[in-house]
């Protein structure tokens, strides 16, 4: 079974069967996480093995894991990331954004200030679930340079530092919404780079200052829509729509390829090979003396 452990400093393996817990063996008669019950976060005993026998078999002390959606999460992330590195020959960055609340600021710091220096990035802001309003996500994505520093020890820096000035794609689906909506709606409006993927779902309706019920419950009420400075609304109940659409394609999920990263992919190598930044060469030294 694929077990909830923190299994970091043994020698078990994926693969290993765990065939106790706490003593307790685990059968066919009951469902194996049934052995886990009441567990969480906990330090337990496991008896494992490379084989389903006890014969041979091996004790450790492992601690459990309250939840694994976070370590499968990161999983997701990180062969995306692997993916587009492994395509561009390591010219293009991911950088995944699951919200833009405080969860979604702090992963697109931590994954752009590791891959700022890319020539290209891929944002994939699918099923973001919102939170705030964006503008300071585009603010980061859409510094340009200012000036560079000639350094006479090593190479030019940029100024802004940590601004990423090469092109850039954003992938969307139907699953982002509220501030996943405006993420991509302003990333056009910045004309930052095509969105691709399916229509965001639309729901972009500020509920916020209603008074709670004297028995504690609560309602929501709508008290402020965005629209545009053309003075159009923004098509609450419809979303953004992609400039490239690419169905999700769940059968070929299964099997490991993401259709929409891929063209994600294909579209950032040619950006890259049309649109590139080119960082300017050093000036020759100028003559100041008399």
């Amino acid at each position: 079974m694929r077990s909830p452990l923190d299994i970091s400093g043994t020698d078990i393996k994926e693969g290993n069967y765990i065939l106790a817990v706490n003593g307790v063996p685990i059968t066919t008669s009951s469902e194996p996480y049934a052995a886990f019950q009441g567990l969480a976060n906990k330090t337990v005993e496991i008896i494992y093995n490379t084989t389903p026998s006890f014969e041979r078999a091996k004790t450790a002390v492992v601690k459990t894991l309250e939840d694994e959606s976070r370590l499968r999460h990161l999983a997701w992330i990180e062969s995306n990331r692997k993916r587009v590195e492994e395509a561009t020959n390591g010219d293009a960055g991911y950088i995944y954004v699951p919200s833009t609340g405080l969860d979604g600021q702090s992963e697109l710091i931590r994954q752009f200030n590791a891959q700022w220096d890319k020539k290209a990035l891929v944002i994939d802001e699918r099923f973001n679930s919102g939170g705030q309003i964006p503008d300071r996500f585009i603010e980061l994505l859409n510094r340009s340079p200012l000036a560079f520093w000639a350094i006479r020890d090593g190479e030019a820096w940029p100024w802004p530092p940590y601004a990423h000035f090469g092109p850039k794609v954003m992938l969307i689906n139907g699953w982002s919404g509220s501030g996943g909506d405006a993420f991509p709606d302003y990333f056009r409006k910045k004309q930052l780079g095509p969105l691709i993927g399916s229509r965001t779902w639309g729901g972009l309706i500020g509920i916020s200052g209603v008074p709670a019920l004297i028995d504690n419950g609560s309602i929501t009420v709508p008290t402020f829509r965005m629209y545009n400075p053309d003075g159009t609304w923004f098509k609450e109940g419809y979303g953004v729509e992609p400039d490239i659409s690419v169905p999700e394609d769940l059968s070929a999920m299964a099997k490991g390829v993401d259709p929409q990263l891929e063209r994600a992919i294909t579209e950032i190598k040619d950006l890259l090979k049309n649109k590139g930044f080119k960082r300017p060469a050093v000036p020759k030294y100028e003559k100041r003396s008399f």
